[in-house]
């Protein structure tokens, strides 16, 4: 076999992997997870973190508000994301409509721009959140990119006769 077909192989078993998680136990846990990270964030930043906020200096009280923004962020990508996809498994949506939603949310990587100094100094809870939210959101990245490649890689509708027209190439030799 060549590097290239070993490439698409790797990537058509990846994508069906992401295919498969999602309708699988495994999103459902990742499910859970997220939902429950959101809800943990939520209820410390409007309890003990903003007891904690307060005993800080003002670098650090900046740096703190910085990062809860960031994470609320985060946090709102993923769960928007876990929430198309879930609805999309319970056939509340289609792929199509989920792939329209998702141009809505962005995945992006939100990270931090504080020193390593700095943040070692914020309160051990919100680092500790900030931290799983970051794991989290790697994992709903990758599996996000895993599901972009199935959808490139699905038939589209298109010209009924492009099957018989791309065997008329391949039998003159062009493509």
């Amino acid at each position: 076999m060549t590097d290239r077909t070993d490439r698409i192989e790797q990537q058509s078993d990846v994508a069906t992997f992401g295919v498969r998680l999602v309708g699988s136990a495994g999103f459902t846990a990742l499910f859970r997870e997220g939902m429950a990270l959101v809800e943990e964030t939520a209820a410390y930043l409007d309890g003990d973190g903003r007891m904690e906020s307060r005993r800080l200096g003002r670098p650090e009280s900046i740096a703190y508000a910085t990062e809860s923004m960031r994470l609320t962020t985060r946090l709102m990508q993923v769960a928007s994301w876990l929430l198309v996809q879930r609805a999309v498994n319970e056939g509340e949506m289609s792929s199509e409509q989920a792939r329209d939603e998702k141009r809505k949310v962005k995945l992006t990587a939100v990270r931090s721009s504080l020193s390593p100094e700095v943040f070692e100094r914020l309160p051990e809870r919100l680092r500790d959140l900030v931290d799983r939210a970051s794991r989290l959101q790697d994992r709903v990245q990758m599996l996000d990119v895993q599901l972009d490649e199935r959808a490139r890689d699905e038939p589209r509708p298109g010209n009924p006769l492009e099957g018989q027209m791309e065997m008329l190439r391949q039998a003159f030799g062009r493509r």
